[in-house]
This record gives structure tokens, sequence and C-alpha cells, in this order.
């Protein structure tokens, strides 16, 4: 896959995980211009703050997981990253528990995260626990992200997506694992993952 599909798809990657929140602020927005019932107004100050804050999460997050932020050998406090993570899980079905300490990372060590964070999440279409820690080892930049849930769901053309493979096509669903795949090699990381009943655990080292 070239540099110009790559983009296009993470483009369309970005859109679709923005059209859901950007379109509640507009409903929300609209019932603000017709409704004269007080009741009404404030539950549609409600939809458009919580979708707002939704969306600004979403862009954050993607502005660093897909995106350049920072200068070439920019560093990010991994607790920052986890709050972004917090971020974007608040009100969903995941809850996030954040066992890694305030400590510096390369950026692209910090994306590689945050892409494996996102995988997990969406192998857990009905909610869990997601636990991010830092395993003992010998490198200083190693994680693992644990999903638990009643229903772990990783689809074969996700898992070959994870593993960098092109040969099923890529979409706008299957991209962000790809790139998770991507961002492993470059940086000469060992990217695993193992699936168990109820649970998957990705691991980079």
């Amino acid at each position: 896959m070239d540099d110009v599909d790559l983009a296009a798809l993470l483009v369309s990657r970005v859109c679709h995980d923005l059209v859901s929140p950007v379109g509640a602020v507009v409903n929300g927005l609209e019932v603000l211009a017709d409704e004269t019932d007080v009741t009404m107004r404030a539950d549609a100050l409600r939809l458009v703050g919580a979708s707002a804050e939704q969306a600004s999460a979403r862009l954050q997050f993607a502005r660093l997981a897909f995106g350049a932020a920072g200068s070439a050998g920019a560093e990010l406090d991994v607790a920052e990253v986890g709050r972004i993570i917090a971020a974007l899980l608040k009100g969903g079905k995941v809850e996030l528990v954040w066992k890694i300490e305030s400590v510096n990372w390369p950026k692209d060590w910090a994306k590689l995260l945050m892409n494996a964070v996102l995988v997990a999440t969406d192998c857990l279409p009905r909610g869990g626990t997601l636990t991010v820690e830092q395993p003992p080892g010998t490198g200083p930049y190693r994680f693992s992200v644990a999903g638990k849930g009643n229903l772990v769901r990783l689809t074969p053309e996700t898992e070959r997506a994870l593993a960098g493979e092109t040969t099923m096509g890529l979409d706008g669903r299957l991209i962000q694992p790809y790139l998770t795949a991507r961002i492993a090699n470059n940086l000469g990381a060992k990217l695993s993952m193992v699936t168990a009943a109820g649970e998957i655990r990705i691991s980079a080292e």
C-alpha cells in the first residue's frame, strides 16, 4: 500500500469517528433554534455539550495516534496519553484501568500504545475492562493492553491487518490495525497478540 492510499483511508477512519458526535451537535443546535420548551432546551444543551466533548476527545486522540504531532524526536508524557485515552473512552462501554506511571516516551512509541488500545477496544463490542500496564522487562519502552469482556471479537481480517498483511484489501475499518503494524515495524518493535475466552492481550517490546 502506498502512502497516498494509507492517508486516504486514515482520513476516512477519522471522518467516520467524528460523524456521530458532530451530527449530534448539529441536531441539538437545531432543537435549540426551534424549541421554546424549557425542559427540551435543557436536554438539547446537555446533548450539545456531551457531543462536543466527545468530538473534541476523538480529535485529540486522532491528532496523536494517527497524525504527526510534535517535531522529529519529540517525546510524550505517557500519563498525558492515558488522559487522552480516558477522555476517548468516557461515557462508553469500556472501562480503562491505567497502570503506567508518568514517564516520557518517544512519540512513535506513544502512538503505538494508543493504536494498540484502540484495536483492543474495538474487540470489545459489548464493553468490558481495558488494563494498560508496563510489564517487567529489559527495554524502557514496552506495554501490555489487556481487554476483558463478555464478548471478545477479533475478525480474521483485523488479525491479518495487525500482522501487516494487505492481500485481503484494506478499508476504513481495517486501516487502523494496519497502521498499528506499520508503526511497530518502523520502530523495530515486537508486536504480539493473544486471545482467549473473554480476553485479548496486545503487547509490544
